[in-house]
């Protein structure tokens, strides 16, 4: 089902076409919803965040884009391993020992060409898609989101009503800004600063696509994911006070860091960087509501977390696809009432608290998962389902086993 430029009534207005916005266009237009989906960019852009949780299979598998990605050229990722600060590597955790299953086999993906997948999907399956087109509000009558007011280029601003609008606007999050929704996290407050670089070393065979995390000083880490073409994605996140202690020129401060430790710079060495250097603050933040009457979030806009477990696409279609769920069962139901979606906000909530107490337990200075494991080795299988994306179950055992490490903390209430 398509739309005319002219179309002022549908079933759902998406706004946002990245992961989140795209998975739930696709699954309600194929449930038979008239949808429009809004993206104030053009396609294919430009985003950061490359690595593909196996816990995202699911929905990919949902979504039918599973030999698309088979037939990619996407790198193969098949595993996960850290780096001390001293250099030393551990072994890699493969996710074959953990899942006897396909998804064991993931991807490193280029965003440009992953996300403009995922948008030619949401139209193959009839969404109408509007990019380089702004939402710059959402309209309110009785205290119920009942559409949203659209821009593109220098065309005049126009309404399109809907029954249900959804918030997939990623870190700019419209209905955050606009109800004031906004939660910040110090707790986990950082900096990313990033680029790519050509010819860097590689490991060989199936661990050439392994995401590493090597640590930092002072809390720090930094990634290094391997593309096609060659290329690969490294950067680092750490405390503002720590990376522009000394000034804010953002290739020296790279510069700089890759020195601190050995494998990334044994790693980087042979490459040379490309593209400039990029940097980002406020990395973790949560909206206070998930949804008001007419209006539900989904993906970014409704939370941010901390990637140092790669958590961002999958947290985006696997809330898009449960998002989708709810919505469709509420066009159905002829309610949609912010109740509607209080048990899709639930479901949600619990899948990144189980991502954000880890994140947290990482930072905190007590605590040491090598310890962790000595003390309760059947731990080990808890904190996995985390890191593959397994986190639709109970963890109050592995709870109480951090907070035997790191004494009584906020975060472990709940």
């Amino acid at each position: 089902m398509t739309l005319p430029e002219e179309t002022a009534a549908v079933d759902v207005l998406v706004v946002g076409g990245g992961p989140a916005g795209t998975t739930v266009a696709a699954l309600l237009a194929e449930a038979g919803h008239q949808v429009l989906l809004a993206e104030k960019g053009r396609f294919p852009r430009y985003h950061v965040g490359e690595s593909l949780l196996p816990g995202c299979y699911g929905t990919l598998e949902r979504l039918g884009l599973l030999p698309q990605l088979a037939a990619s050229r996407f790198v193969k990722k098949h595993s996960v391993q850290f780096v001390n600060a001293k250099g030393r590597i551990s072994e890699p955790f493969y996710f074959a020992e953990h899942l006897d299953h396909p998804s064991a086999q993931t991807w490193q993906v280029v965003r440009s060409e992953f996300d403009k997948m995922l948008l030619e999907n949401a139209r193959s399956k009839g969404a109408a898609v509007a990019t380089e087109t702004l939402v710059t509000g959402f309209d309110v009558e009785d205290g119920q989101v009942v559409g949203a007011r659209l821009r593109r280029g220098d065309e005049p601003e126009r309404s399109v009503r809907a029954r249900v609008v959804v918030d997939a606007s990623g870190r700019r999050a419209v209905s955050v800004r606009q109800f004031r929704w906004h939660e910040p996290n110090p707790e986990l407050e950082r900096i990313a600063l990033w680029t790519y670089y050509r010819g860097a070393k590689r490991d060989p065979g199936i661990d050439e696509g392994a995401t590493t995390i090597a640590y930092l000083p002072e809390n720090g880490w930094f990634w290094y994911i391997p593309l096609p073409d060659d290329q690969v994605s490294v950067g680092l996140v750490a405390r503002r006070g720590y990376l522009f202690r000394e000034h804010r020129d953002l290739e020296k401060i790279f510069a700089r860091e890759v020195q601190q430790n050995p494998w990334i710079a044994e790693y980087l060495a042979s490459g040379q960087p490309e593209g400039g250097f990029r940097a980002t603050g406020n990395y973790s933040y949560s909206s206070r509501r998930c949804a008001t009457d007419g209006l539900v979030l989904v993906g970014d806009a409704l939370s941010f977390l901390d990637p140092i477990f790669s958590s961002g696409i999958y947290l985006a279609l696997r809330g898009g696809e449960m998002c989708a769920d709810a919505v469709d069962a509420a066009l159905r139901a002829d309610d949609v009432s912010a109740e509607c979606f209080a048990g899709y906000g639930a479901q949600i909530g619990a899948s990144v608290d189980a991502m954000r107490r880890l994140v947290y337990a990482f930072y905190d200075p007590e605590f040491s998962f090598r310890e962790l494991f000595q003390r309760h080795p059947e731990l080990r299988h808890d904190v996995t389902d985390c890191l593959i994306g397994h986190v639709e179950r109970d963890f109050s055992a592995l709870w109480a086993g951090l907070a035997e490490l790191t004494g009584p903390r906020p975060w472990l209430v709940g």
